[in-house]
C-alpha cells in the first residue's frame, strides 16, 4: 500500500497515514507473544494487557489462538506490540443459489466461485432481519469466521437490496466519472483467498487486456474505467486514514450493491471498492463492522491539476 499524495492546499480534518498490520499464520501464542509466519516470514509481536483479540465477532481471549489459525493483526502505533486480531476473519458475498436447514449457498462472481455459508442460531436472527429474503436470486452478504467446516455467519455484512440481483441500480448514463467519489468501502475474502494488500473495483475494463469482466453490471456510482495493476487512492472519513492501494481483481460483485456506510454519516449510495482484510485494516477499518465511509480517486497517486477539493478533504 503507497504513501498517500502530498496534501493540496485548503486541506482540513485528520490525515492519516495507513496503520501498520500484519497478516499471517500462528506459529505460537502466549500471554505475552505472538509468533506470526507471515509473507515476510517469522514474526514475533508483544502481547499486553490493552490486546484485544475479536474471534467471530466477539471477544475471543488466548485461547482463540491456536497454531495454525489465520489472523490479521493491527499493531500499536509504535512498537512491536499487537493492538487488536481478528482471528480466521471472513465475508462471503453474492447472488443466493439455494438455502437449506442453516446454510446458504452463495455464487460469489466469476472470480470466487461459490460457497456454502452455515448460519447457526445465534445468527440467524440478525441475518434475517437484514436480509430477509433468503431465496435464490437475492443478493447476500454476511461476516463470517473460517471453519474446518467452512464460513459459519457471525453477523449480516449489509442490509439486502429489496431488487433480485440481476436488476443492480444502474449509474445514470449521463453522470460523468468524477475525480474523487464518495461512497462505501468494504472488504473482501478472508486472509488466504485475498492475502496481502489489494482492492476489487467495480469498473474494470472487459476490454483487452484490462482484466475486466464482460458481463460485470454497471453500478450505482459513475466510475472511470481501469485496468488490473491500477492504483486507487482511498481516504476514511470516519478516521482519516489513506492511501493507494493496487487493483487486483474486478469487483463485478461490488457493482451489484447500492448500499450505504453509516459508520460515521451517512455515506452516498454505491460500493467504490472491496478491500482485502488487511488493507481494509490498515486503512482504519474494522472487519467486524464491515465497511467505512469513503472518498475514493481512481487513478491515484498522480495529483488532479488543480486543487480538489471534497467535503473538507484534498488531494
Amino acid at each position: 500500500m503507497g504513501a498517500p499524495p502530498a496534501p493540496g492546499p485548503g486541506t482540513a480534518g485528520p490525515r492519516r497515514p495507513p496503520q501498520r498490520v500484519l497478516s499471517g499464520v500462528v506459529l505460537d501464542a502466549s500471554p505475552h507473544l505472538l509468533v506470526l509466519h507471515t509473507a515476510d516470514g517469522e514474526r514475533r509481536l508483544a502481547m499486553t494487557g490493552e490486546t484485544s483479540v475479536r474471534h467471530g465477532g466477539l471477544s475471543g481471549g488466548l485461547a482463540a489462538l491456536t497454531a495454525g489459525c489465520s489472523v490479521v493483526v493491527r499493531q500499536a502505533p509504535q512498537g512491536p506490540a499487537a493492538e487488536r486480531l481478528w482471528v480466521e476473519p471472513a465475508r462471503i458475498a453474492g447472488t443466493i443459489l439455494a438455502c437449506g436447514r442453516g446454510t446458504v449457498e452463495v455464487e460469489m462472481g466469476p472470480h470466487r466461485g461459490r460457497a456454502t455459508v452455515v448460519v447457526p442460531p445465534a445468527a440467524r436472527g440478525p441475518v434475517q432481519v437484514r436480509h430477509p429474503r433468503l431465496e435464490p436470486g437475492f443478493l447476500f452478504d454476511a461476516i463470517c469466521v473460517r471453519t474446518p467446516d467452512g464460513p459459519r455467519a457471525v453477523r449480516p455484512g449489509t442490509p439486502q437490496p429489496a431488487h433480485r440481483a440481476g436488476r443492480p441500480a444502474a449509474a445514470s448514463r449521463s453522470a460523468p466519472a468524477a475525480e474523487l467519489v464518495q461512497g462505501t468501502v468494504t472488504w473482501f475474502g478472508d486472509c488466504v483467498s485475498a492475502p496481502g494488500r489489494g482492492a476489487a473495483y467495480p469498473a474494470v475494463d472487459p476490454e483487452g487486456d484490462a482484466g475486466g469482466c464482460a458481463a460485470a453490471p454497471r453500478g450505482c456510482v459513475p466510475l472511470p474505467y481501469l485496468s488490473l495493476g491500477s492504483e486507487i487512492g482511498v481516504h476514511n472519513e470516519c478516521g482519516g486514514h489513506e492511501g493507494t492501494v493496487p487493483v487486483t481483481e474486478c469487483g463485478c460483485a461490488a457493482a451489484r450493491w447500492c448500499d450505504r456506510c453509516v459508520e460515521c454519516g451517512t455515506s452516498p449510495r454505491g460500493r467504490l471498492a472491496e478491500l482485502t482484510p488487511e488493507a481494509f485494516v490498515a486503512l482504519g477499518g474494522d472487519l467486524e463492522k464491515g465497511c467505512f465511509n469513503a472518498v475514493l480517486r481512481p487513478g491515484a497517486p498522480a495529483p488532479p491539476a488543480g486543487p480538489a477539493r471534497r467535503r473538507g478533504w484534498a488531494w
